[in-house]
């Protein structure tokens, strides 16, 4: 047996679990089976519940089967409806293993058998950077009531306050509700705000510096609109499934790409007094079966992960993040080895908190939380949006049923005191209680109408009076400019056969000498050069019309406008006489009935693209996740016309792809007239003006693609395929591939892409030398033993307080549907012994891989330096990226590891024939792997490390050994 393939999470391979884990109050039903006692998931989607707009959309609702009705039916064919229903059947019988008599067992939620328990939660405020912080928030804390602290940790309701997520505020002690909102694009459901490029876009230009802005401008933005949290930035999916419907929301399919992106946007949020939500913990690679109930199952997929491969590659990024302080981290939907995320105890309490040192606080997705007491045991700290089975019914798993489980004993008090201490701590962390700078007035706009008058709680059917909501502040300064530089550097050219840069200034292409008669004819082709029905035309994006410059889901915005690409080029080309110009914005041009649209034209640019999102919206055949790897709308077909015709066969092609992923070009990457192709992500709303930046030479094109295209979607391996067909109630999907994924497998398997990992060209050239290695530090095995923690969790009085604390104020009006932490009544709370979750009473070793924020600090010390010379030896200026590969030792060891692995890179601006020297910090962590047996992190001590540094994950120019 491959040691790194032993236990799934488990400190021992003969764990075994054969009860389900109940953690619920005997006398109180709530919480028993509380998320399995649904027969549908929703009367009405709750994500779509948008602003008004006149845009039409394909929104799924929960169940399934009840999308709508197929023709059989619609027909009214006794037969057919009868062969329908059969056919239902049986494929229910066979999902079932064991027919409807099996449906009972599996409405409950399945045992924890591969996730073993890991309690009590580690208590925050032990590492230096948080001391002063927890040690303010212990104060306050302090003097709060029961309801004021269930208040902090509780959601108020779906539409109930002007964003996405709102809490309550604890008012006698001067802690103010607090306002959360989507990212990370941008924010969501805000006007005259910034429509940012999306996460793959920044993770495709290399550049930490725009990283950093990026997270800085919308944490400005963020601020001035009042928001407290952005729920931002996005590493999870990691990108294990190219047609992963969410991938274009992170920053590519490498942990250590993801984890410096994700550090460098979070300090960039940050460092303006916004706290960052980096989501979501974690393996929520596809869309599908994401959430119980939304396909006809009674629960979410699980995602079975073993120990190696969630350290080293889904893990990985959340450690960068919380060494960089992050406030906040979200739990995901869906189940990590037969546990729910949202109550893991092990992946909460054990590898977050102990391992990883977490500071901050937990918040569940919207609904992902499915019980009551047993998260709050596990290690969640917020539920959000505060309902619980169902969108804005006001039933909440915690608020008032917080209050009630505190005071009957099954809630620690030490556990909510901990909840509520966290979630202020981050609040003085990012000095929110600078009233200069969070006025406490709370958004100065509303998630739910566009009007300027409108309700406080608008998912509330109570009369209320009608309020200021929208101030319409323009909060978007100068980010235009930033979001057209990210949008350009995370441009990447795939092919230039002497095509690229066009000029705007004469009648022949800037690369070529033969002489035309006349104007050049230039004929821009596909709908995705244009502007379609407008960029707000569905609601949450959830339709692939127009030029393509975001997915769709919670990670969308509204843009306050788009750039189109026809529009820029044809601007870029206005009175040019020695240019003529023509466009047809559709992917079904006339070519049949007007031959002439192709055969005159000389220069072809022709635009085709592929969309995704969020599962709860569904566009044609596109359910989240993509169904495949092709451009869509027949962007294929579209592209292979345009070349077979451009000028006769031999006018030149430009093709220009916007996309959520990797897309399969095999059918025209070849075709000789296709001099050039433009990967350009998704953009935002300055889109077009970045294209022709590029097109024209402006700027230089640097970006790289932050994951591999591959031939077609086979070459990825089985484990990258979407599961669109459950293989059972419980629907399973065993991560068997480990730390194979993406280029890694294909290294592994010797599969020839059709551009790698990290591949992109340039205008000019580049040449590497002079690799050196410094050795700063001599191999170990292990880190040095794990430190004492720097500071004392605060302790309060754990004394249950009286309950008649808990109950409504006298003469309290209450909205209907709005969660409050107060009772009507406590005559029924009896306080008996509670049954806690198996192992609660273990008392768990601290890892030898934590003690600090992000982990033994001994991780995160630089163990070697490569330095390497580049040298731009072309005739422009532009900017390079060299990535460094790391190997490990070969011949020494029975663990199997990665051909290479991505350790390092930087973004230098090269003058022509300028050299400069980069070097490479390689720390602990970089050099190590997981030992499952050891559970920490080992360096292997024998054989040579070599250090492999190039242009992308196979082209490598220099290498070095340690």
């Amino acid at each position: 047996m491959d040691l790194s393939k032993e236990q799934l999470l488990s400190p021992g391979s003969d764990y075994e679990q054969t009860r389900f884990r109940r953690s619920y109050d005997a006398r109180e039903s709530f919480d028993l089976d509380s998320d399995l006692d649904a027969t549908e998931f929703l009367q009405s989607d709750p994500l779509t519940s948008s602003k008004p707009s006149t845009g039409n959309s394909s929104t799924l609702p929960r169940n399934r089967w009840l999308r709508k009705p197929s023709s059989c039916f619609a027909g009214r064919s006794t037969k057919c409806i009868i062969g329908c229903l059969g056919v239902f059947a049986l494929v229910w019988l066979a999902l079932s293993a064991g027919g409807f008599f099996a449906f009972k067992k599996y409405k409950q939620s399945p045992p924890d058998g591969l996730s073993p328990p890991w309690y009590p939660t580690p208590k925050g405020g032990s590492a230096r950077s948080w001391a002063d912080s927890y040690r303010k928030a212990s104060e306050m804390v302090a003097k709060m009531t029961l309801p004021e602290k269930v208040n902090v940790t509780t959601g108020t309701g779906w539409k109930m306050g002007p964003a996405v997520g709102n809490t309550g505020p604890a008012i006698h002690v001067g802690f103010p509700a607090l306002a959360l909102q989507d990212g990370p694009l941008g924010i969501r459901f805000a006007d005259n705000a910034t429509a940012f490029p999306a996460g793959v876009t920044v993770g495709a230009t290399w550049n930490k510096e725009l990283m950093y802005k990026w997270g800085n401008a919308h944490a400005i933005e963020a601020r001035k609109k009042g928001i407290n949290v952005i729920l931002g930035p996005c590493i999870g999916p990691l990108g294990r499934m190219p047609a992963g419907g969410r991938n274009w929301e992170g920053f590519g399919a490498d942990p250590y790409l993801q984890g410096i992106a994700a550090a460098e946007s979070i300090k960039g949020i940050q460092d303006e007094g916004v706290m960052a939500t980096i989501k979501h913990l974690v393996a929520n690679e596809q869309e599908h079966f994401r959430q119980p109930w939304e396909w006809g199952l009674p629960n979410a997929i699980s995602s079975n992960i073993d120990d190696r491969t969630m350290h080293e590659l889904y893990l990985w990024p959340f450690g960068d993040s919380i060494k960089s302080g992050v406030a906040s981290i979200m739990c995901s939907y869906n189940m990590i080895n037969n546990s729910y995320a949202c109550g893991n105890s092990k992946l909460l309490n054990g590898l977050l908190r102990d391992e990883m040192g977490f500071q901050g606080f937990v918040m569940s997705d919207w609904l992902a939380q499915r019980s009551g007491v047993s998260t709050a045991l596990a290690g969640l700290d917020m539920t959000m949006p505060g309902d619980g089975e169902f969108w804005e019914n006001g039933k909440s798993f915690w608020g008032p049923e917080l209050t009630r489980s505190i005071l009957n004993g099954s809630v620690p008090l030490d556990r909510l005191n901990d909840m509520v201490t966290r979630i202020v701590a981050a609040w003085y962390q990012l000095g929110q209680d600078d009233e200069t700078k969070y006025d406490r007035k709370g958004p100065n706009f509303s998630s739910w109408t566009d009007d300027p008058e409108g309700v406080s709680a608008p998912g509330s059917p109570t009369d209320q009076e009608m309020v200021p909501v929208n101030k319409y502040i323009n909060v978007m300064g100068d980010h235009a400019l930033l979001a057209r530089q990210i949008a350009a550097e995370g441009t990447i050219l795939l092919k230039n056969n002497g095509l690229l840069p066009l000029t705007r200034d004469t009648h022949t292409l800037s690369n070529e000498t033969r002489r035309r008669d006349g104007p050049l004819q230039v004929a821009i082709f596909g709908e995705d050069a244009g502007p379609g029905e407008g960029p707000n035309r569905c609601p949450d994006r959830g339709c692939n019309q127009g030029t393509l410059a975001s997915g769709w889901g919670s990670g969308s915005v509204e843009f306050p406008y788009l750039i189109t690409p026809v529009g820029a080029l044809s601007r870029s080309w206005k009175g040019n006489e020695n240019v003529k110009l023509s466009t047809y914005l559709t992917n079904k041009p006339p070519f049949a009935k007007q031959p002439a649209i192709l055969e005159d034209a000389q220069l072809c640019i022709v635009f085709a693209n592929a969309d995704s999102g969020e599962g709860y919206k569904a566009w044609e055949n596109v359910k989240g996740d993509r169904p495949d790897l092709f451009l869509q709308k027949g962007g294929d077909d579209l592209i292979m016309q345009v070349a077979q015709g451009c000028h006769g066969g031999d006018g030149d092609v430009l093709v220009v792809i916007h996309t959520v992923g990797p897309v399969v070009m095999e059918k025209w990457i070849d075709l000789p007239n296709v001099k050039a192709v433009l990967l350009a992500n998704l953009p935002g709303q300055e889109s077009g003006n970045a294209l022709a930046d590029v097109i024209f030479g402006d700027v230089n094109p640097s970006g790289k693609l932050p994951w591999t295209i591959g031939k077609t979607l086979d070459d990825y391996g089985d484990g990258a395929k979407i599961m669109y067909i459950p293989n059972g109630i419980v629907p399973q999907q065993d991560f068997k591939e480990g730390l194979y994924v993406d280029y890694r497998h294909f290294d592994k398997y010797n599969i020839e892409p059709r551009f790698e990992f990290g591949f992109g060209l340039s205008y000019t050239a580049f040449n590497f030398s002079d690799c050196v290695v410094r050795e700063l530090r001599k191999k170990s095995a292990f880190p040095a033993p794990r430190p004492k923690d720097f500071a004392v969790p605060p302790e309060y009085n754990t004394t249950i307080p009286d309950k008649e604390e808990a109950l409504f104020p006298e003469s309290f009006r209450k909205l209907e549907k709005y969660v409050y932490p107060y009772l009507d009544d406590i005559d029924d709370i009896v306080s008996d012994p509670y049954p806690y979750p198996d192992g609660y009473d273990v008392k768990q070793p601290p890892s030898g891989a934590g003690g600090e924020e992000g982990g033994n600090p001994d991780l995160w010390d630089t163990y070697v330096a490569v330095s390497v010379n580049v040298t731009n030896t072309g005739d422009r200026e532009g900017k390079i990226v060299p990535q460094l590969y790391l190997e490990y030792p070969q011949g020494v060891s029975t663990i199997d590891f990665p051909v290479k692995v991505l350790r390092g890179f930087d973004k230098l601006p090269l003058e022509k024939g300028e050299s400069k020297t980069v070097t490479f910090n390689l720390t602990r962590r970089d050099l190590s792997y997981w030992d499952t047996k050891a559970q920490n992190w080992a360096i292997v001590t024998d054989g040579e490390y070599r250090f492999l540094v190039g242009r992308s994950s196979r082209d490598i120019a220099v290498s070095g050994s340690w």
